[in-house]
């Protein structure tokens, strides 16, 4: 049985040829699935009866099963879906006046392994395929209409964000799709600027999405130099900062928005002294280097949210305060995140609360650890003073 969740319009029009159908029956077709909420074909009345009989006979709109759901005191829902063979993902929605925003996972686990996310700490398992990155919000959409009886043409769901379960642009084959139906007017009909793809620097896959379907974005920082990023985000090794910068400047050429949305989760004495706000303006403002432009941007300072064994602490709100402050006074746009969902684990970096650790990610990070704890203390202080040449070693808790 085809899934018919797994097509963008185009994708769609191509099954119908193969069906024998006209392209632009995809058209009805797709509405009906994405403007309706309709999974039954033969529902799909203003179609010929032999295109309705030979698509129930082949297809249909498959969504996820609920493995269940919670609903926090600020009225934000999370939704835990299964994807099969012992794999969950999550799913958040967050209502605020006059918006309904929705986190989306991209993959079951994370293979990015942040040092502040549940998802990291849990391990990659495998990536999402189209169908059950849009089933999320097929799902959503179709649900929350029905409880809050809204009006025909109203939504639900008025933001998407890309920065649930796993990272986006290690999933791009199957995001891609995704992100044109949920833009399409014959489907959702969401503006360019309410979609947004958060990533860790995937830079070439940022340079793709560039191309290819350049929506909002926003990137995990979290560290204003390569050193401390290296640990806090271990993909930094890959693509320091300077090389993501210049990927973000080149996405800004495409983007819906004039400017890129910065993550920094604040982590008690790791990230947020004074000295390391002045950093991060110096940074993101190009004053550190005269080979180094600045980027236009906008910071979204968010309170670290605890999990068990993270051996990491939320800022003060004092602290958060004081940082953003150095941040305002630079002239850099700066909010910090009001924490939604916090009391059912569904709030920024959280996702993972009932998702099986399958791959001992634990164990594996407690063996590191320790190695790297011997390889300290045997190495010279000469090189313990160093981090790969590009500034002071930090030992995180």
């Amino acid at each position: 049985m085809v899934n018919l969740l797994q097509f963008d319009r185009s994708g769609l029009a191509d099954f119908c040829a193969e069906l024998g159908e006209k392209r632009f029956r995809a058209t009805q077709l797709f509405r009906w699935i994405h403007q309706h909420g309709e999974r039954n074909p033969a529902a799909m009345t203003d179609l010929a009866k032999s295109l309705r009989d030979r698509l129930a006979a082949k297809a249909a709109a498959v969504p996820l099963p609920v493995a269940s759901e919670q609903v926090a005191a600020d009225g934000t829902i999370k939704w835990l879906f299964d994807v099969g063979d012992g794999n969950a993902v999550e799913t958040v929605f967050i209502p605020e006046p006059g918006r309904g925003t929705l986190c989306i996972s991209s993959q079951a686990g994370c293979a990015v392994n942040c040092r502040f996310c549940a998802t990291g700490h849990q391990g990659f398992n495998r990536n999402l395929a189209t169908s059950e990155i849009v089933a999320q919000l097929w799902y959503a959409e179709f649900e929350l209409r029905r409880r809050l009886a809204l009006a025909p043409g109203e939504r639900a769901v008025s933001n998407v964000v890309m920065m649930g379960m796993g990272e986006p642009l290690q999933n791009y084959a199957a995001v891609v799709p995704a992100l044109r139906i949920m833009l399409d007017d014959h489907g959702y009909g969401l503006s360019r600027r309410r979609v947004t793809v958060s990533t860790s620097g995937v830079v070439p896959m940022i340079d793709r999405l560039r191309e290819d379907c350049p929506v909002a974005l926003a990137v995990s920082l979290h560290a204003p130099d390569d050193a401390l990023r290296d640990e806090l985000v271990p993909l930094n090794r890959k693509y320091p900062i300077d090389e993501l910068f210049a990927a973000c400047r080149r996405y800004l050429e495409r983007a819906p928005r004039d400017f890129i949305t910065i993550e920094y989760c604040m982590l008690d004495g790791v990230n947020d002294s004074p000295a390391q706000a002045e950093a991060l303006l110096a940074l993101l403002r190009g004053d550190d280097s005269p080979l180094r432009p600045g980027l236009s941007c906008k910071i979204n300072l968010i309170p670290f949210n605890p999990f068990p064994d993270s051996g990491l602490r939320r800022s003060s709100p004092a602290r958060i305060a004081a940082f953003a402050a150095v941040l305002q006074h630079g002239g850099i746009v700066t909010t910090v995140r009001r924490t939604r969902g916090d009391d059912i684990a569904a709030a920024c970096g959280q996702l993972a609360g009932e998702v099986q650790d399958r791959t001992h990610v634990g164990d594996r990070r407690e063996r590191s650890t320790a190695a790297r704890a011997e390889h300290r203390i045997a190495a010279p202080a000469s090189r313990r003073e160093s981090a790969g040449g590009r500034g002071t070693e930090r030992t995180l808790p």
